[in-house]
């Protein structure tokens, strides 16, 4: 089954056409957004994604152990086909189409499968770079679909976008189906395909409970879940946000998500690179930590678009942030560990998928940063809000200030060597390391880019 053997590569081609089909709505989906909601539009696109985020961070483990116990390929399957079963509602029924979205979230894991694939067909030492060009394909599949999606739409109108996303999803499923082989050995699977799963692995609380104990771990998944918790938030609504509130037309932020894309692929190949040689692991990530406050705060503050476009660039080199912990958590740990501990990050993820939006929203629908019609698609750089002496976006602020927070508890990881902190993780990390079904949800990190919703 499948053409060839089981390859990093199979991997890479799954997550390009599945977000790649994503990244073409972008601007169809913030017109449809906001014609079905005009009121309240921040506060509904942030409880739609909360509720997305937060299923996906149940269902997660869930979704990894039978992968490991059952086999990757047809999770995988399931994962993508769920993902973008949405995608041609969008113009069938609005309302449907939100209402998917959301119960879709229990399915939108394809990223935790994905890793776990790759960890099947690479050893430890080529993980890294693996992961890296997972990651690099995500970015570049953001990169290049919002601007043709953009060009689509204005030239032939968003079904023929929305046709075009449907048949790339359709293409991505039958990749699947034809040419992806099983990567789990299967002397690694039970003989039965129906095996069962305790409850212990599909529950999503079970690691958050064993991260107290670890002094070195604990400092690292506060400052994780407080730097993500804005970042998730960010990625719901700033698309929306810059069409809205900024002015910006459909070109523009095609354009900007393609920069930033690019920017965020250097920032996180070359200069996170020189940054780990020259300043080392923990460094990296305060400085990284440093990047995000002053992007948040700019966003907060901005309001012409020369603004956006400057606070972009530092956004791209906050990117830096999470793939410095995950080399920081990857030195520190032994290996039996790698999957445990990854997990345990990715699982904190999961969670602020979910808080972050909903957090946006209501912070949107309090400062009453609403509109009462949709601004013409150009980029006017004219600020559309009913009150021009409001802070444009505080939800930004709010996110800054939280980031600051998570640099103050950055300070406070210990940078150990893995030698001499092997007894301690082992004593402290997780009792159920001897347990290999766990290595789906184990071995998955979550891009920093990753934003589903589009």
């Amino acid at each position: 089954q499948g053409i060839g053997r089981p390859s990093v590569y199979h991997a890479v081609v799954v997550i390009f056409l599945e977000f790649f089909a994503w990244g073409l709505l972008t601007t169809p989906m913030l017109t449809v957004l906001h014609e079905t909601f005009s009121h309240h539009t921040f506060l509904m696109n942030g409880l739609i994604q909360g509720v997305k985020g937060f299923l996906s961070f149940l269902s997660a483990p869930l979704i990894g152990a039978l992968s490991d116990a059952w086999g990757r390929k047809s999770f995988l399957l399931l994962t993508v086909f769920f993902t973008c079963a949405p995608i041609p509602l969008m113009r069938i029924s609005p309302w449907w189409y939100f209402a998917m979205i959301s119960v879709s979230g229990i399915f939108s894991v394809t990223f935790s499968v994905i890793f776990a694939y790759v960890a099947d067909v690479t050893q430890e030492h080529e993980r890294i770079t693996a992961y890296g060009l997972v990651s690099a394909t995500f970015a570049a599949s953001l990169v290049t679909s919002p601007a043709i999606g953009a060009y689509l739409s204005a030239s032939y109108g968003d079904n023929l976008v929305v046709l075009v996303a449907t048949l790339v999803a359709v293409v991505d499923i039958c990749f699947i189906l034809l040419a992806v082989p099983e990567s789990l050995p299967e002397k690694m699977r039970p003989a039965s395909w129906g095996a069962s799963i305790s409850w212990e692995q599909a529950d999503p609380f079970a690691s958050l409970k064993k991260v107290r104990k670890d002094s070195m771990i604990l400092p690292i998944c506060i400052t994780v879940f407080l730097s993500y918790l804005p970042e998730a938030g960010q990625y719901s609504s700033f698309f929306l946000y810059l069409r809205q509130v900024i002015g910006f037309g459909s070109a523009s932020i095609a354009a900007f998500i393609a920069v930033v894309g690019i920017l965020s692929i250097i920032a996180q190949t070359v200069f996170l690179s020189i940054l780990m040689k020259s300043i080392g692991n923990k460094n990296t990530v305060l400085l990284g930590l440093g990047f995000q406050i002053l992007q948040l705060t700019w966003y907060g503050f901005g309001s012409q678009s020369w603004m956006m476009w400057a606070a972009g660039a530092v956004a791209a080199m906050s990117s830096v942030t999470f793939p410095a912990i995950s080399a920081l958590i990857s030195r520190n740990a032994e290996s039996d560990q790698q999957g445990v501990v990854q997990g345990i990050i990715t699982g904190i993820r999961g969670l602020c998928n979910g808080l972050g939006p909903a957090l946006y929203g209501f912070i949107f629908f309090l400062f009453h940063v609403e509109l009462n019609e949709l601004p013409p698609d150009q980029t006017s750089g004219k600020k559309t809000m009913q009150d021009p002496t409001v802070i444009p976006g505080p939800p930004f602020l709010v996110g800054a200030c939280v980031v600051l927070l998570a640099f103050l508890v950055a300070l406070f990881i210990p940078e150990h060597s893995k030698a001499s902190s092997t007894r301690k993780h082992s004593n402290s990390i997780s009792t159920t390391l001897s347990n290999n079904l766990d290595r789906s949800s184990e071995e998955d990190i979550e891009p920093l880019l990753q934003d589903s919703s589009v």
